[in-house]
């Protein structure tokens, strides 16, 4: 009893404490749900505006991407690890729409990154006014992926591409797993989500292929798959408590794994991504609701989203459906983008037009009240990625049509 009083009066507490901006957000979740599904085609433009917005507004100043915008503080300062890995989705975007606008953004982005690069040829944790300012392994790989495709579309970038590279390989231990240089802001340990770093070192394989990055990445994603049990979990697969990991880190696990079969096709890699997939989709609700938290049978152990992980799944599927034609994949990916659509609002205040929350409810503890510049990327690739698909699927008279199966797939 004494324990359900506590709650409760934490709970007036902290609803007292929120601002009027928090306030009414949380009201328009209990009172309007998530609404109607605007559509890939109206919501994919508005989140990357809403990221050119997180660069414009970043509190540091400095060309970077503002870590988020909160309800209660504003817009934060830059943070480099999601910068890099945003760099490709404008410079993809960009090519597909004519923007010119988005690629100097990337290049004012991947400027940026260049500048602050320490001189190990690693980068920092955390937003660029963090401490301690130390090399990590993880935000190395993530930037990596940005110098990869700045050099790829612009040129120029050659030399601190191979110094983060480099890097990476010189610090990876023999059995493929990254130790040396963890992030001071998650819980130590090994993480079988570095593989999201090997794809890094695999898109600097693709401009430098014969110094040693794709055969280092490559190794990792096979040190993490010791991790994987048969049913498809990873263990140490999470920022924090990897007995009900999140799932943003799933995610991440999942996409490594994937990119090291892009690299290769090596059926090894396919077989392990399915055996993860298929365990996140069995926790897939009909509506396309992913819990945030899921433990090791791939039961829920949270009743909110995190919307971030989603797009990631989502992603995931939609690739697996390229490799594989399994049209479930496809139904799972409609339906959770469906889903994490239809939480974007597309009107209102330009801080929050086009973002995407942390959590749904808002008020979950994943990016609590705030809207995280890496969930709008990952929303925005996997949306592009539906686009692809879509027209391919029109082109080939596929038996999965995406155009009809998204409104089809919400209503149900």
């Amino acid at each position: 009893m004494r324990q359900r009083y506590w709650s409760l009066a934490r709970e007036i507490r902290n609803r007292i404490r929120l601002p009027a901006a928090a306030l009414a957000e949380r009201r328009r979740e209990q009172t309007d749900g998530q609404g109607r599904d605007p559509g890939t085609d109206e919501v994919l433009p508005k989140v990357l505006d809403w990221l050119c917005r997180a660069q414009d507004n970043s509190r540091s100043r400095d060309g970077g991407v503002a870590r988020n915008y909160d309800l209660a503080h504003g817009w934060s300062s830059s943070y480099p690890e999601t910068t890099g890995y945003i760099i490709p989705t404008f410079i993809d975007y960009g090519r597909r729409t004519g923007r010119t606008d988005l690629l100097e953004r990337a290049r004012r982005m991947t400027d940026w990154l260049v500048a602050i690069q320490l001189p190990s040829g690693g980068f920092q944790g955390g937003k660029i006014d963090s401490d301690p300012i130390v090399p990590v392994t993880f935000n190395t790989g993530q930037i990596l992926l940005g110098l990869a495709a700045a050099e790829a579309r612009f040129g120029g970038y050659h030399d601190a591409m191979r110094r983060a590279a480099d890097w990476l390989v010189e610090t990876q231990d023999d059995d493929g797993c990254w130790r040396r240089h963890p992030t001071p802001f998650a819980k130590s340990g090994e993480k079988a989500y570095e593989t999201h770093v090997a794809w890094g070192l695999l898109e600097a394989a693709r401009i430098e292929p014969a110094r040693g990055y794709a055969q280092a990445a490559l190794e990792n994603v096979r040190w993490a798959l010791g991790l994987q049990r048969p049913n498809g979990w990873f263990d140490n697969c999470c920022l924090s408590d990897s007995s009900q990991p999140l799932t943003h880190t799933i995610g991440y696990t999942l996409r490594g794994v994937l990119e090291a079969y892009r690299f290769n096709h090596d059926p090894l890699f396919l077989d392990a991504a399915r055996r993860t997939a298929d365990g996140v989709l069995s926790a897939l609700g009909p509506d396309g609701r992913l819990p945030g938290r899921l433990l090791s049978d791939w039961s829920a152990t949270a009743d909110w989203v995190c919307l971030t992980g989603s797009a990631q799944i989502a992603h995931c599927w939609l690739m697996l459906y390229e490799y594989t034609n399994e049209e479930r994949y496809a139904e799972a990916a409609l339906k959770t983008n469906a889903f994490v659509r239809r939480t974007v609002r597309l009107d209102g205040p330009p801080e929050i037009r086009g973002g995407v929350k942390g959590s749904l409810p808002m008020s979950g503890p994943y990016g609590r009240y705030q809207y995280l510049n890496w969930a709008a990327k990952f929303l925005a690739d996997s949306l592009a990625l539906e686009i692809d698909l879509r027209v391919r699927n029109t082109a080939a008279n596929a038996t999965i049509d995406l155009t009809a199966a998204t409104p089809a797939l919400v209503s149900g």
